[in-house]
């Protein structure tokens, strides 16, 4: 069979006139933004419109947008920021087990500072309960971070029920939407969320880029110092070519989300309703119910995810065993240990399968079978 790429919660395919907006950037405007002559002008014209198209896509104010790295930038600016410039008011932090790294690191960073972090646990289908939140709130937690869609199993997690809850309380709520952005509407006022990461590299943008959402008043402090660039909150010059295409990527996103929502959904279940028909058993890890419509994780009994993986890969399939930042790693993935437990079996069976742009419904089908070929030759 041809190759078929479906590991797009891992990173996906720069879209074409993603590819166009970041040529055409580079070629003809490379001044500095924050240079006063008209070559600057013209860089910080593209650089607050980018800025102007990306706040509007969470429904945030200008202002409130500041260029990162990526996500783990954003999560770390986030996390570290917040908790430092509130330790006036406490030093305890609330998040979960089921964190990407780049927030459950951190959380370990400031650990070493004198903070202390109670981590939740997920329920069996990977939910975080408004509850548990509400019991572990202290007078002195200064932040909450709760992931919007986790990137393994795409449990999306109750963040307007969380945030009505911390309404009256001083904590500051964050939210990792690396994976939900671009693929579910999220308004960050009607949510009231106070700080919110998102990744380019998600959405058919370039690798290199994301942005944090600051609520105007939320106190923060920065992790790097030089300029004055983004009102002072993250020092060095802004990529521009590549915040011009994160900017281009969100627009198409935005456009066709609703579209791609459902696409996406058809394609998971056409790859599921595959496996059924081709009878092999197999075992949907999360709530297929309440998960974000591109991410399908799928335990296999009776096989090896590192054998899997080999497999799928020689099959011309592309897959992953979890989170891609930890690729090449033999320890079983953290987010299905925290639903499930260190002895079950799904931990070292599940694969993650994740549709996106380039996906066909006859492709993904004729995947699940290959798959289904996979999976039987080690159930027989």
């Amino acid at each position: 069979m041809n190759r078929i790429y479906l590991d797009h919660a891992a990173t996906t395919p720069i879209h074409p006139l993603v590819v166009e907006k970041i040529a055409a950037t580079m070629s003809t405007n490379f001044g500095n933004p924050s240079s006063i002559h008209s070559y600057g002008r013209e860089a910080r014209k593209i650089l607050d419109e980018s800025r102007t198209i990306l706040a509007k896509s969470i429904n945030a104010s200008f202002s409130e947008i500041v260029f990162t790295s990526g996500g783990t930038e954003a999560d770390n600016l986030a996390i570290i920021g917040a908790a430092r410039a509130n330790k006036i008011n406490g030093n305890h932090i609330i998040t979960t087990k089921l964190e990407h790294h780049a927030v459950l690191h951190t959380c370990q960073f400031l650990e070493k500072e004198g903070f202390e972090v109670t981590y939740l646990s997920p329920n069996e289908e990977g939910f975080i309960s408004v509850e548990s939140v509400q019991k572990a709130l202290r007078p002195e937690t200064i932040l909450v971070s709760i992931m919007f869609g986790n990137n393994e199993v795409g449990v999306i997690q109750p963040i307007r029920e969380i945030a009505d809850l911390l309404s009256s309380h001083h904590a500051v709520f964050h939210s990792d939407a690396v994976q939900a952005y671009g693929t579910i509407k999220i308004d960050v006022k009607e949510l009231n969320i106070d700080l919110l990461s998102v990744s380019a590299h998600k959405i058919n943008g370039p690798k290199g880029t994301g942005f944090l959402y600051i609520k105007s008043g939320t106190k923060i402090n920065p992790s790097s110092f030089g300029g004055e660039q983004e009102l002072k909150r993250r020092a060095g010059t802004e990529s521009l070519p590549l915040i011009a295409g994160f900017a281009e990527a969100s627009s198409i996103a935005l456009e066709t989300i609703e579209e791609k929502n459902n696409e996406y959904r058809q394609l998971k279940e056409a790859f599921i309703e595959t496996l059924k028909s081709e009878q092999v058993d197999f075992h949907i890890n999360g709530s297929n119910a309440r998960s974000l419509p591109h991410i399908l994780n799928i335990s296999f009994p009776m096989t090896d995810v590192e054998a899997m993986l080999v497999n799928l890969d020689m099959a011309g399939i592309s897959a992953s065993s979890g989170s891609a930042c930890t690729a090449g790693s033999i320890e079983p993935s953290h987010v299905l240990v925290a639903m499930y437990g260190p002895d079950s079996e799904r931990i070292r069976n599940s694969i993650r399968f994740s549709f996106g742009f380039g996906n066909k419904l006859e492709g993904v089908r004729e995947a699940a079978k290959e798959t289904a070929n996979i999976v039987r030759r080690f159930q027989n």
